[in-house]
């Protein structure tokens, strides 16, 4: 028998709280790093063939595909149509050592370190006119060398802590210093076995200490497995195989092969096929644990972002920050109700249009109307 007492509240996530989060593309210069921003966010950055030809990280908001939003427009043909978006940088090639500060590395690692989640592009294509850094193409010798620098950087920002909490614990060992101590010697261990923070099974105390040093190991992964147009089209590279093994082993992440090659010609109509951008952006929102909600009229179809798990009064700040000091309620409705009953009016004769408090889960594709009382400002100071 299920009891109210006995659910357990959910565990919390990794990384920053927010619903503006980023997702980096990190991997080696010249495997199609700025020439896969460009495909996501359809502006145009320098790719040119030379390393470090991206010092600065270039950043763009991309729309979010989604078939949901595009309905309600149908339907409403609004004034104003807001698809949601995700942030994406274009962060500059990392090298070997990179942690030590070889190759522009300090600038590069604080680059991802500004970020919540990583496109990790991987090269699986000759091209004897693409120059690689290291000689030759290796996408297994490329995932171990990224994955090892984000590594010992970790290493070297958990050793510095630890310093930090030995010195503040002898003049006062408070309990939540001691906690965020365990979790880090537990934390270097882990990293010394060359595994990733966010692969490990953590407490919610634990998960607090960690959030509280944002580490480069605790952020998700989406691999980007760069193959030439020709492989693309057969489903064939040598590759694929022996780098899904690696991920599963070292480091798990969703693995999306695509073709930089294949896309700028598509785009350029010069072949047919599917292209994998769409999934790619929404693989990094979903990644990021990112969901949204829609307001909808015919003044305004908009979808708002809220990170998984968000509560009703903290979805309504989103809008405004009115709208959560004044919560009373929040009026929803669910997509698949809306389109299946074709109005507002037939959900609510349906008895499928609820009015749900402050405990309420936002979930995604709801089809919201807030209501609240506006806060009483304080009285201007004479």
């Amino acid at each position: 028998m299920n009891k109210k007492s006995d659910i357990k509240p959910p565990k919390p996530l990794l990384g920053r709280v927010g619903n503006s989060l980023k997702m980096g593309i990190v991997g080696f210069p010249n495997v199609g790093k700025s020439s896969t921003f460009n495909l996501l966010s359809k502006l145009s950055v320098k790719a040119e063939n030379f390393p470090f030809c991206t010092i600065d990280p270039n950043l763009a908001k991309v729309p979010v595909p989604d078939e949901r939003f595009d309905k309600l427009c149908d339907i409403f043909q609004p004034k104003s149509r807001v698809p949601a978006t995700l942030t994406v940088y274009d962060i500059a090639g990392l090298v070997p050592n990179a942690h030590l500060g070889e190759g522009l590395g300090n600038a590069f690692l604080s680059h991802i370190q500004a970020v919540d989640g990583i496109f990790h592009l991987v090269r699986a294509f000759d091209d004897p006119e693409v120059v690689h850094t290291e000689g030759d193409v290796d996408p297994i010798r490329d995932l171990e060398v990224i994955s090892n620098e984000l590594i010992m950087k970790d290493i070297n920002l958990v050793e510095r802590r630890l310093d930090e909490l030995k010195t503040k614990l002898l003049r006062n060992a408070d309990e939540q210093s001691k906690r965020e101590r365990d979790t880090l010697i537990k934390v270097k261990a882990l990293l010394e076995s060359k595994r990733w923070v966010k692969d490990e099974d953590w407490t919610p105390q634990e998960i607090e200490a960690l959030n509280d040093n944002l580490l480069f190991t605790s952020k998700p992964v989406v691999y980007l497995i760069n193959i030439s147009q020709d492989n693309y089209l057969s489903k064939k590279n040598k590759w694929l195989i022996k780098i899904k093994e690696w991920i599963t082993a070292r480091c798990p992440g969703k693995m999306i092969p695509f073709s930089v090659e294949f896309e700028k010609n598509l785009e350029a109509k010069q072949t047919t096929g599917q292209s994998m951008i769409d999934k790619i952006i929404k693989t990094g929102y979903e990644e990021l644990h990112l969901i949204h909600f829609f307001t909808a009229g015919e003044d305004e179809v908009k979808c708002w972002t809220v990170r998984k798990g968000s509560k009703a009064p903290k979805a309504a700040g989103v809008i405004h920050t009115d709208f959560e000091r004044g919560f009373i309620c929040a009026e929803v409705m669910k997509y698949t109700d809306f389109i299946e009953l074709g109005s507002e009016t037939a959900v609510k004769n349906a008895g499928k249009y609820k009015q749900n408090g402050k405990e309420y889960e936002v979930e995604d594709g709801d089809i919201i109307f807030f209501k609240f009382n506006p806060p009483k400002d304080n009285p201007k100071k004479k």
